[in-house]
């Protein structure tokens, strides 16, 4: 568990921080980042809540939210809504997916999202999987830190019974990332996205990658792949020639 990064994303307020670093400190985890922070972490009302997990509090870091996975090769994010293609991907509740998460030996994040609206659509699809926390009622919301300490808890849980697996070393987030977004154009310079649907043809895309989870010889074919497509680009252009839609 102790490579595992909890990060906040746009968090509103800091009694929820303070409470977030104590529940951390129950399950053994230091790694708190926060990105785009609303509330101030040095505030009273954060150190108040934060209770016995002061020096994690303390030790938190403000990150933008590329760098703040850019090293992680496993990334979870909450999501309430899980509705739309474009939030479609491997989904489930902590229970679910955490023998997985805990299984994973490298760097990796679990990301929760704002308390007003939660994460948008654009960040959740940069993670490997959502987590969703099912409740009873029209009212089924959790504050951040309760969710927090939920999600928590099924990974301590996944952690005593789960071994780390033997695995290839996937490759970190920020380099499958450039690859992707390298794909992309050249999947739009050879016409294979165009249109009102290429965003999601590219969501279905991205996610078959990140759910192979690539080293790092895999994140170089993928640059080398769009590499050749943006070669065969030009050579189209050279030819003054329609290249064949391959939508």
């Amino acid at each position: 568990m102790n490579t595992t990064r909890v990060i906040l994303v746009r968090t509103h307020y800091a009694g929820n921080i303070g409470s977030v670093a104590r529940v951390m400190t129950n399950f053994g985890l230091s790694d708190l980042v926060l990105v785009d922070p609303i509330a101030d972490p040095k505030e009273h009302q954060a150190r108040m809540m934060a209770a016995g997990g002061v020096a994690v509090l303390e030790a938190v870091r403000v990150l933008n939210f590329d760098d703040a996975v850019a090293d992680c090769t496993l990334i979870y994010a909450t999501a309430g809504d899980i509705s739309g293609t474009l939030r479609a991907t491997i989904a489930g509740t902590p229970q679910d997916l955490m023998p997985k998460f805990a299984a994973s030996s490298g760097p990796k994040a679990i990301i929760f999202g704002p308390e007003p609206h939660g994460l948008t659509t654009e960040e959740l699809g940069r993670a490997h999987a959502l987590l969703t926390l099912p409740a009873v009622g029209v009212y089924s919301s959790f504050n951040l830190s309760m969710a927090v300490g939920l999600t928590l808890y099924e990974l301590f849980n996944a952690s005593l019974t789960v071994k780390p697996s033997v695995q290839r070393e996937a490759a970190p987030f920020a380099p499958v990332d450039r690859a992707l977004s390298h794909l992309e154009e050249s999947f739009h310079a050879v016409s294979y996205l165009f249109g009102q649907n290429a965003p999601h043809l590219m969501h279905g895309f991205r996610h078959m990658i990140l759910r192979s989870q690539p080293t790092a010889s895999e994140v170089g074919m993928l640059h080398g792949l769009a590499c050749q497509l943006h070669f065969i680009a030009e050579k189209w252009k050279e030819s003054e020639t329609d290249p064949p839609n391959l939508g």
